[in-house]
This record gives C-alpha cells, sequence and structure tokens, in this order.
C-alpha cells in the first residue's frame, strides 16, 4: 500500500498552499535529524518522507495525478511522460528557512550531505557539515512565565486555561502574532518553583528553533494556613484558662472539611500540636500526606484581682 501524503502532513485533502507550508514547516522543524540525536534514525525517515509529501502536493499537477491513480500516478505505470524523483529533502527544507538553524544552505558551505542527489533513492549517508564538521542548533533560551496558584488548587489539583500570545514564522517566512490557550493540569501537591514546559512554544525568530514556552509556579499566600514544604502550619491564640485545662481546635480544611482537634496535654508558650497526615498532598507518594501543625500563642491576663491572684498560685503551688 503507498504512502498517504495528506495523512504524514497532517491535513485534509483540500488543503490549501499555505496549509501545506505551515504543515511542512512545523514538521520538518520537529523530525530534522539534528534535533532528534538520540534516534536518528527514526528521524531522517520521517523528515524524509515530510519532504517527499511536500514536494507532491504542493506541485499542481503531481498532486492531481497522486489524488487520481496514488504513488502508481508518479513513477509512470499509470501513463505519465515523467518519473517522479524526490528532490534532496534538505534543499527544500533549506528553501523554506533560508540560511538554517542547522549550519547548511542549499549549493553553499555548509550544504548538508545528509540525504544523496542522484534521483533522491540512494542511501543516507547522515553526515553534517558547517565549517567544523558539526552540527549548529540555535534555540534561544526559555521564556519563563509566572504561574500564581492559590494553596487550594496545589492541595487539590486544578486545571488552568492560558491564553498565550507568541511571534512565530508564517508560511511565507513572515514574523506574525499567534493567539493559542494551553491547558496546565496542576497536580496535587506541587510546590512553589515547579516548572512545566511547552515544548516549542515561545517566541518564533528566522533561522532559529522556537524557545520552549515554561510557566513557574508561584504560591499565593493564605489568610489561615502557611505552608512549610509538605506540611501546613496554623497558628492559634488561647486562654491561660485554656492552655491548662485543655482545649478545642475547630479547622476548616483546604479541601472543605471540618476537624475538631481536641488538645488536652497543658500547653506552654510556643508549644506546637502535631495532627498526622492532614498537611500537603505529596506528588511524588500519593499515598501520603504532609502534617498540619498547631502552633499555640497563650495570652496571660493583665489584671486579675488580689483575691484571683491568691488563688492561682494557691493552686499552682500546691
Amino acid at each position: 500500500m503507498g504512502l498517504d501524503y495528506y495523512e504524514i502532513l497532517t491535513v485534509e485533502k483540500g488543503a490549501t498552499e499555505d496549509d501545506l507550508k505551515k504543515a511542512y514547516r512545523k514538521l520538518a522543524m520537529k523530525w530534522h535529524p539534528d534535533k532528534n540525536p538520540h534516534n536518528k534514525n527514526e528521524a531522517e525517515a520521517k523528515f524524509k518522507q515530510i519532504s517527499e509529501a511536500y514536494e507532491v502536493l504542493s506541485d499542481p499537477q503531481r498532486r492531481q495525478a497522486y489524488d487520481q491513480y496514488g504513488e502508481e500516478g508518479l513513477n509512470g505505470s499509470s501513463g505519465s511522460q515523467n518519473e517522479f524523483n524526490p528532490r534532496n529533502a534538505e534543499d527544500i527544507f533549506a528553501e523554506f528557512f533560508g540560511s538554517s538553524p542547522f549550519g547548511f544552505g542549499s549549493g553553499g558551505v555548509g550544504r548538508s550531505t545528509r540525504y544523496s542527489s542522484n534521483g533522491g533513492g540512494g542511501d543516507s549517508t547522515f553526515r553534517n557539515s558547517d565549517h567544523d564538521g558539526n552540527s549548529v542548533m540555535k534555540k534561544p533560551p526559555p521564556a519563563e512565565s509566572t504561574l500564581r496558584c492559590s494553596l487550594e488548587e496545589l492541595y487539590s489539583g486544578s486545571t488552568r486555561k492560558m491564553k498565550i500570545s507568541r511571534q512565530v514564522v508564517d508560511s511565507n517566512g513572515r514574523l506574525t502574532i499567534e493567539t493559542e490557550i494551553v491547558t496546565i493540569e496542576v497536580k496535587r501537591g506541587w510546590k512553589k518553583g515547579t516548572k512545566i514546559t511547552f515544548p516549542d512554544k515561545g517566541n518564533e525568530q528566522l533561522n532559529q528553533l522556537p524557545a520552549d514556552l515554561v510557566f513557574v509556579i508561584d504560591e499565593k499566600p493564605n489568610n489561615v494556613f502557611t505552608r512549610d514544604g509538605h506540611d501546613l502550619i496554623i497558628n492559634r491564640r488561647i486562654t491561660l484558662a485554656e492552655a491548662i485545662g485543655g482545649t478545642t481546635v475547630d479547622v476548616t480544611t483546604l479541601d472543605n472539611r471540618s476537624l475538631s482537634i481536641s488538645v488536652t496535654n497543658i500547653i506552654s508558650p510556643g508549644y506546637e500540636h502535631i495532627v498526622s497526615g492532614e498537611g500537603m498532598p505529596i506528588t511524588e507518594d500519593r499515598r501520603n500526606r504532609g502534617d498540619l501543625k498547631i502552633r499555640f500563642e497563650v495570652g496571660f491576663p493583665t489584671k486579675l484581682a488580689p483575691e484571683q491572684r491568691a488563688a492561682l498560685k494557691s493552686v499552682l503551688e500546691a
């Protein structure tokens, strides 16, 4: 069964010339072998198919023959006068990107010899050539943007949709502004400083690879809780009587559960009561959570009647 050039370029059969250019630009940049050093053989094959598909579908006569007869319409077996021999894939790439991000250009110094030029059917030699014989890949540093999340979002998880505007190179090689929506799945337990990377979603420049777009998590302050790693901290001020006689602390959790925590120990200033498993989720270990820490401040009375002071002293000294 022959190749489906439309599927290779991920376009519909009614795709316009602009659609074809846009698809080629995106896929060729993604699958260029110099950008895929860890799976070069697969990338080389895909890159060659992408170039061949674009060459056929961008030519009206070849496209008509292909639409009518498939690949047989290109090789002369269906009455066509000339057999189709694909061009050098690097030459097509260089026509789009000029002085390419990989350091080669058609017919000039640094021209790639990765594909043979003997009619397109030869074996790949898989060679790069800049002045030093090395691949040259130019990728700008990532563009970073802060994503501020409430503690409730980081506790329960959430889905955020962010509208981004970025500079892109259109199918005609011009710089233009493109707007799109990206979706971020905020995971339970993420911390301040967590980075979410969208490869190639940053600004584009002529003759460069697209930059990556990186969102960096920041935590909004919470009126009740303070985060310390996986733990949550709350502060409670109690009376001296409660410190001595015991108290109950009512807490509404970040997921709106109600806890009633009984503290029977004598509470000294700075005392910390720990409730295990009521802290933040742990991203790396979904079965466990941090702890909830209740820190107490004891309020001493500023005035006591003489008989009250005497009674309290008598009790404490007993």
